[in-house]
């Protein structure tokens, strides 16, 4: 058991700015949402992020290091962390305090960290249930994670939101999946929509892939809207962002897609921020 002195403490609000300046460094539009949470979830939110980031880094970015021994290192500092109740790596000490805070389930964690090493193992999905599942692993349960932080022990809320919140997670990653596409298939090797290649793809396609999407984002949104009022306007906002992003993927003609990455410009991200802060301020339903 960890004594809670001033040193620890300070250790602590070390531990969830390390996650912070993480997330303000990978994404600056998903930074910007989470400034719209009060700070015990923004922190909560920051210390999931840290953690799902690094261990992403690993999987994607660490070239010319053994991958798997660095991920199973990362694993394994994670439950010995678990164990001890700290630890000394100050983004895996945040995304801890976060666990056990808020009782995420470890089951999300390890899913998680199978989808990473599927990323070292795997390459090419050939069916829509090896896709959900590798989905399930690297997004959904991320959002489940973050729904643990919105809820804060309304097991009831929890179990109506799950179904949802899921959804939002398969949403945001398929539309990455899409922006990153020429980054996945080329740099990476990896094909994660099955029968797809890049020879094929073309704007029926991406038509079909879109209005599954949107279909994510029609369920997600009903979640959306009974969110506890302390998270909903963040999540509302990183909703309308992919919403966009999904727009301009949709109004890209595909030869573009497998050639460059989809941005939304500064001045957009702002004005999107600004619509759903004003509607927030103005009780308007959420659309």
């Amino acid at each position: 058991m960890i004594t809670e002195d001033t040193g620890y403490l300070k250790y602590c609000k070390l531990s969830f700015g390390m996650s912070r300046e993480v997330t303000r460094h990978y994404s600056t539009s998903f930074y910007s949402a989470t400034q719209l949470f009060p700070s015990p979830v923004r922190e909560a939110i920051h210390g999931i992020y840290g953690f799902v980031r690094l261990a992403d880094e690993i999987v994607d970015s660490f070239h010319g290091c053994d991958q798997k021994i660095l991920l199973d290192r990362f694993e394994a500092d994670y439950y010995f962390a678990l164990e001890q109740g700290v630890s000394s790596n100050p983004v895996i000490n945040s995304f801890l305090l976060t666990v056990n805070r808020y009782g995420i389930d470890d089951a999300y964690v390890r899913a998680f960290l199978a989808s990473m090493r599927a990323d070292l193992e795997k390459k090419i999905y050939t069916t829509r249930l090896e896709t959900e599942w590798y989905i399930y692993g690297s997004a959904d349960v991320v959002g489940l994670m973050c729904l643990r932080v919105f809820c804060d022990h309304d097991e009831q809320l929890f179990g109506e939101l799950v179904m949802p919140a899921m959804r939002l997670g398969s949403a945001f990653q398929k539309v990455n999946f899409l922006r990153d596409l020429r980054h996945d298939v080329l740099e990476l090797g990896r094909i994660y929509f099955p029968v797809f290649s890049l020879e094929h793809f073309n704007e029926q396609t991406k038509l079909e892939l879109v209005d599954d999407i949107k279909a994510d984002f029609a369920e997600a949104l009903k979640g959306i809207r009974r969110l506890p009022d302390n998270s909903r306007l963040a999540v509302h906002t990183a909703y309308r962002y992919y919403v966009r992003l999904l727009d301009k993927i949709r109004e890209t003609p595909a030869c573009e897609l497998i050639s460059r990455r989809i941005r939304i410009p500064n001045a957009e991200k702002f004005r999107l921020l600004s619509g759903a802060v004003l509607k927030h301020k103005l009780h308007m339903q959420i659309i």
